[in-house]
């Protein structure tokens, strides 16, 4: 299903609406109404049909009145990600104004269906849609009705009479209630407990309370028979006190959770015995994987499970117990939980922790802890027998200051991050990334009451925007890539704020090493990481010692180019100046096919020998100058702020951030559903040649020819060629991975000893993958003229047909014989964003 005109209507770099995409059938249907407060009050109905959200304005809102027949406008269709929109539309965009959701839920058509899709489609088309809604206001029978005026766009919203219906309904005085309905899901199953909501709001201390165990850090997993591993929960540490009379439930440094958590405050309950537990309280999300960030909002996220991972037990049967070996005190541990899915024991593996870390990884999960099975409870101490490894760099920071927001975003720019160094604060560096709009608001709230007109460093501070100070004493998580010489975290992004630590806490950084004793292996101490002395400069081929970091201008910007002689190809010697030189000399011909489309960063600061790391969310970070949108992505859940590399100056600043390849969307921000191209990616195994890759191109060439189909050929780079198809961004990504799928299958049958559809590495039995499952929304590919971080510093070559035969050698395409090549040839490749094909008629040339 088509969101074109959704998407034409909106301009993502300055609306936070999610851009989105339809999705495949799910077994249950949602939907929502929103009220909409633009320069009318209305309010939006709108229900998942076919992978997107069919959409009506309602001027008048839904009733439960049966004699009420509500006028229903059809609008255009909305992505899935909107029902979960709230926030404020600038002024200047389509639709400007508030955002809330007024009600959501799930439905079913009124009559029994096998395919529900197919039944709500059906109906659409009849002009008459017949279903029931389970939502916290709207319940019940209801009908939209089309009438015969209006272009087909005017609908009736009808309530049935039934068990639910009212002849009373008033609904801005149901408005007015202030979402009773939604906040009544924080309300506990027993009725004496009220629920604060949200983390933030909830300040209740208990005296004497137990401090739990901590854990230094290690850097790499480990195989010993002597150690266990657990995983590492990302959520808040708990400790449990269960008495026959009563409980206490807090966090790490006495917060109360049984107000916030009340769930799980009745279960503990349950258990029988008088005990003191230690765990971790962790909300999972739609993937069953823990999320820091949906527990930091869980008055919003009450659908989820809530959990309290339990993995140790301190007392038993009024019998303080940390004296036992840990493993005799996990066994008890088990023994007192009640069956159920809120308290849940969190089991282990014994000796095999690398295997333990790859499947953690796999899964996304934070990482794993490593305890001494023998080992006793060290009450208040961060002890090496629990040591903790991270899949993800992780790190508390105090916030103290924030910066004016720029563009369309409101509240702050970014968050000031600190740490305490010997009692005084050290600045670690800035995060703009991983906010949204509700959660730029609700920082910006809790931080209102604590703004001071004074630094609170002793030291200036290198900020590079006017800043509002705060007193430091709110402490927030951090995911970041690495930390400088300088003890600055590299490209932070805010995970939450974090209730259950004290600013002055956070007074290290996880990354000395230093070796215990009475272990076989090497651990992370968690120390304050003092300033390292200025590295010695790295010394080019030539031996001359690296040049000075320099400002240079580029079309009016300024750029600062840093350590530009250091070597990126260690065999070759070439530096990441000469990197810098290439892009700078052809940026003509490759920026054709980077303008508006977002940039997945692949960055390789230390040159090929490192295998570099993707950093998508890199705008916030960028200069002023260097545009960016921000896109929903699914796969991280959150809002990203991707480059667009729209000129010079910003493709010699990615350069210079170590982007040795460039890797750009197939589309392009005014039709992000829709790519300009589609791709087929010859992907060969270890022990294919590159002549059997040339014979799978000439059969695609081939089959593409006989549809009917321009196709374009170039060098991946690497070992591998891509076959482009223009599209001319008519079609969506579903389409065109669809026709890439029958190109591919078509060549298979073909190649049958050669090639294989087989995605899994270990299915593909040495054949050449033929990819199409490249031509996905967010999917990128190293563009045509990038060069690849590979040995020879091969660089992606366009081709004429004529020169894919056998023989052809990808390592003929450097970045020192390229430039030759365009002068001589020019830009081979221009005709991909030209007009595309007519898809219809080349499938029925296939079929023929």
């Amino acid at each position: 299903m088509s969101l074109q005109v959704y998407t034409r209507k909106r301009n993502f770099a300055h609306t936070p609406e999610p851009s989105g995409k339809a999705k495949k059938k799910s077994a249950a249907l949602t939907f929502v109404v929103q009220r909409h407060d633009a320069s009318r009050l209305h309010y939006d109905f709108r229900l998942q049909v076919n992978g997107v959200l069919k959409s009506w304005a309602v001027p008048k809102g839904p009733s439960m009145n049966p004699n009420d027949k509500r006028l229903a406008v059809m609008v255009e269709d909305h992505p899935l990600a909107y029902g979960n929109f709230e926030g404020e539309i600038p002024e200047g965009n389509y639709g400007a104004g508030t955002v809330e959701i007024w009600d959501h839920g799930t439905y079913q058509p009124e009559e029994e269906a096998s395919d529900l899709d197919k039944t709500m489609m059906q109906e659409l088309k009849n002009g008459s849609l017949k279903f029931i809604l389970y939502g916290e206001r709207l319940k019940g029978s209801f009908a939209l009705v089309k009438m015969k005026n209006g272009d087909g766009k005017n609908w009736l919203l009808i309530k049935h009479r039934d068990e639910y219906a009212t002849d009373e309904y008033d609904i801005e005085q149901e408005s007015k209630v202030k979402r009773k309905s939604r906040s009544s899901k924080d309300k506990s199953t027993s009725s004496d407990i009220s629920v604060p909501r949200s983390v933030r709001s909830s300040k209740e201390k208990v005296t004497d309370y137990i401090k739990p165990t901590m854990a230094y850090t290690r850097e790499e997993p480990f195989n010993d028979e002597d150690w266990i591993f657990e995983i590492k929960w990302d959520g808040y540490r708990a400790v449990a006190e269960v008495g026959k009379k009563n409980i206490r439930f807090y966090s790490r440094n006495g917060l109360s959770f049984e107000r916030l958590y009340p769930a799980i405050a009745e279960e503990l309950k349950k258990i029988k015995d008088d005990v003191v537990l230690d765990g971790e309280v962790v909300v999972l999300d739609k993937n069953d994987r823990p999320s820091f960030q949906k527990l930091q909002h869980y008055s919003e996220n009450r659908s989820l499970p809530l959990v309290y991972y339990v993995f140790d037990c301190l007392r038993y049967k009024g019998k303080d117990i940390t004296d036992l070996p840990l493993l005799e005190r996990k066994k008890i541990a088990a023994q007192v939980l009640p069956p159920g899915n809120v308290l849940k024991y969190s089991d282990h593996v014994a000796a095999d922790g690398k295997a333990f870390f790859e499947h953690a990884v796999k899964l996304g999960l934070e990482g794993i802890i490593a305890k001494r099975a023998e080992s006793t409870y060290a009450v208040g101490r961060r002890t090496y027998d629990w040591l903790k490894i991270k899949n993800h760099n992780t790190q508390e920071a105090v916030i103290a200051g924030y910066t004016e927001p720029r563009g369309s975003r409101s509240y702050f720019g970014a968050l000031v991050l600190a740490m305490y160094q010997k009692g005084k604060l050290k600045y670690i560096g800035h995060t703009g990334t991983g906010f949204t709009e509700k959660i730029l608001k609700d920082v910006f709230k809790t931080l209102q009451p604590d703004v001071r007109k004074t630094s609170p460093f002793d030291t200036k501070v290198p900020i590079n925007a006017p800043v509002t100070w705060v007193d430091p004493k709110h402490v927030c998580a951090i995911k970041y890539t690495e930390v400088t010489d300088d003890g600055i975290l590299r490209h932070p992004v805010f995970m939450g704020l974090r209730i259950d630590k004290k600013a002055k806490e956070v007074d290290h950084l996880d990354v000395e090493v230093a070796s215990d004793k009475n272990t076989k292996t090497k651990v992370k101490k968690t120390v304050a990481r003092k300033p390292a002395a200025k590295k010695v400069a790295r010394r080019k081929a030539s031996g001359k010692p690296e040049a000075d970091s320099g400002i240079v201008k580029v079309q009016g910007h300024e750029l600062k180019f840093t350590h530009l002689d250091k070597i990126y190809w260690p065999d070759e010697g070439i530096t990441k100046g000469e990197v810098i030189e290439y892009y700078n000399s052809i940026h003509k011909y490759i920026l054709p096919y980077l303008k508006d489309r977002p940039q997945s960063l692949k960055r390789n600061p230390n040159g090929i020998a490192d295998k570099g790391f993707f950093h998508k969310d890199a705008g916030d970070a960028a200069p002023e100058w260097v545009d960016s949108i921000e896109l929903y992505s699914e796969s991280a859940d959150k809002e990203i702020d991707y480059i667009l590399c729209n000129n010079k100056a910003t493709l010699l600043y990615l350069n210079n951030l170590g982007c040795i390849e460039i890797n750009p969307w197939n589309s392009r921000v005014k039709s992000l559903d829709n790519p300009d191209y589609l791709i087929m990616d010859i992907d060969p195994s270890e022990k294919s040649t590159f002549d059997e890759v040339i014979d799978a191109a000439r059969v695609i060439k081939d089959i593409l020819t006989k549809a009917g189909a321009a196709s374009f050929c170039k060098t991946s780079g690497a070992s591998g060629l891509h076959v482009y198809v223009p599209l001319g961004a008519k079609y969506d990504y579903e389409q065109a991975r669809s026709f890439a799928e029958i190109v591919a299958t078509l060549t298979m049958e073909q190649l049958p000893d050669t090639t294989t559809m087989e995605r899994s590495l270990n299915k593909r039995k040495n054949k050449i993958y033929l990819d199409y499952l490249q031509n996905k929304r967010g999917q990128t590919l190293a563009s045509v003229y990038s060069l690849r971080p590979v040995p020879g510093a091969t660089i992606s070559t366009p081709l004429d047909w004529k020169e894919v035969k056998r023989g052809l050698s990808p390592a003929q395409f450097t970045m020192k014989t390229l430039p030759k090549r365009l002068d001589k040839k020019g830009d081979l490749f221009k005709g991909v964003l030209k007009k595309g094909i007519d898809m219809a008629k080349c499938l029925k040339k296939l079929e023929g």
